[in-house]
């Protein structure tokens, strides 16, 4: 694995990069949710990695070693503008694995693209989400803007938001997720842009925009649901199954809304599944 950085025009992307064995189609480009940074796919890139599969795990700008913008641009066009400038330097179409914020700009992206991937993994995401779950995600990353006086602090707030998750054992994971200020305190690794407590999410979710990417949607399609989610409902992965009618879904038991967090081995073992599927299929094609 080697740290590399894309130029997106407006900012520079961080990413964690793994080189394929040269049997798998394309690459994988992991796109993980706001508020999160590319470490949280190391479980899931390792995992692919080793199965030959080339990743490419990107920092959304304003996250963790990625630029934040300089006007403060953290619309959903603004992420689409980074993906394409990312997947313009692969050699082909990547498979696109998104969580969260990161599904919808690859949503976004492909539906408006037809040919930008091969293939697309949407991690709890789905166009009717769940508004209470939605609240609670906000309610958590706005909490506290003051940060944190240690790293234990940070460990009680995520235990707090979801108690399903074992505590870690060391603190080595959790200090990837926050920085430390000139105010000596820790605070979240994403530009407090992104999420001003005046913020409210419907504001840049434009739901008829992915709407309308999703009737596009025509390259193979993962939908995994983690059934602990008060994001992602039942209902609300029926309304994806109408407007993308061949995706194909997979349920997480015991996950929420950060599946690939809360159950890595079954959520890598279903992507995996999924991805070994694009391979039998190219490889037929020829």
């Amino acid at each position: 694995m080697s740290t590399v950085r894309f130029d997106a025009g407006s900012v520079g992307l961080a990413a964690d990069r793994w080189p394929g064995d040269g049997s798998r189609p394309a690459d994988v480009v992991l796109l993980h949710g706001g508020g999160q940074t590319r470490h949280s796919w190391k479980g899931t890139a390792e995992r692919l990695a080793a199965d030959g599969w080339g990743v490419v795990a990107v920092d959304l700008r304003g996250h963790g070693d990625s630029d934040w913008h300089p006007q403060q641009d953290y619309t959903l066009s603004g992420l689409v503008e980074d993906l394409l400038a990312v997947v313009a330097l692969l050699d082909v179409p990547p498979v696109l694995v998104g969580a969260s914020l990161g599904g919808y700009t690859a949503l976004a992206a492909a539906g408006e693209n037809p040919v930008l991937a091969s293939g697309l993994v949407l991690v709890d995401v789905v166009v009717n989400v769940e508004p209470a779950g939605v609240r609670r995600v906000r309610e958590f990353m706005t909490a506290r803007p003051d940060g944190f006086a240690t790293l234990e602090e940070v460990v009680d707030a995520i235990a707090a938001y979801n108690p399903q998750r074992p505590r870690p054992v060391g603190l080595d994971g959790v200090r990837r997720n926050v920085r430390l200020a000139d105010d000596g305190r820790w605070h979240w690794h994403w530009d407090p842009a992104f999420m001003p407590p005046a913020h409210e999410p419907e504001q840049r979710f434009e739901q008829r925009r992915l709407e309308e990417a999703a009737a596009r949607i025509a390259i193979p399609t993962l939908i995994v649901r983690g059934l602990c989610s008060d994001v992602v409902s039942a209902a609300g992965v029926d309304d994806m199954l109408v407007r993308i009618p061949l995706a194909q879904v997979v349920e997480v038991a015991t996950a929420g809304h950060m599946v690939a967090g809360d159950e890595n081995d079954p959520f890598a073992a279903a992507l995996a599944g999924f991805l070994d599927r694009l391979t039998y299929d190219a490889l037929d094609g020829r």
